[in-house]
């Protein structure tokens, strides 16, 4: 049995606990692009806010998926809409739940099937947008970094990308974590 956290019941006033949004602030859409990164251009991460992320999926239907991720020592069930035509929004709910449920799920309901990863927080243009850089572990994606930018509005993006962001692949299935299993 799930039991949701009593704090996140009490956090409806915060902006952001991860990546949930909180309702009056969108709660229910992910508007977000991602990019390939130029591995060779990375910045110093020394710095940076880090997280290390194991996550699985219950279901990876097209019309929605329902994911368990750990973030370090946190647990959060997501269920997550199909994508806009051009990969940019979806609707998103995330929950957060015990570590030890979380972990139980990952095991037999994901059979055990995750992708892991390491998330670097970077500010941009004077902190009003935070890139996600994600380095992917493992035999089949290891060597894959992908860098995400969300944002509250879907005509507000940054002026400026940086100059090791590659390819723009947003909307482009074969680089959802869901198909990264």
């Amino acid at each position: 049995m799930i039991h949701l956290d009593q704090k996140l019941k009490q956090d409806i006033g915060l902006a952001k606990i991860g990546k949930l949004k909180i309702k009056g602030y969108n709660m229910n859409q992910e508007i977000e692009r991602k990019w390939l990164v130029k591995k060779d251009m990375i910045p110093n991460l020394q710095y940076m806010s880090v997280s290390n992320i194991k996550q699985g999926y219950i279901n990876i239907d097209p019309e929605k998926t329902i994911r368990i991720r750990i973030i370090n020592t946190d647990c959060y069930l997501t269920i997550k809409g199909k994508s806009s035509v051009d990969g940019y929004t979806r609707s998103e709910f995330e929950y957060r739940i015990p570590l030890d449920d979380g972990m139980q799920m990952l095991e037999t309901l994901c059979n055990d099937k995750y992708i892991t990863k390491t998330r670097y927080e970077i500010p941009w243009e004077d902190n009003k947008f935070n890139i996600e850089l994600d380095i992917f572990h493992g035999f089949k994606n290891q060597g894959l970094v992908i860098a995400e930018i969300e944002s509250k509005n879907i005509d507000e993006w940054p002026l400026t990308l940086p100059d090791w962001f590659g390819n723009e692949v947003t909307g482009n299935i074969e680089y959802y974590n869901s198909n990264l299993l």
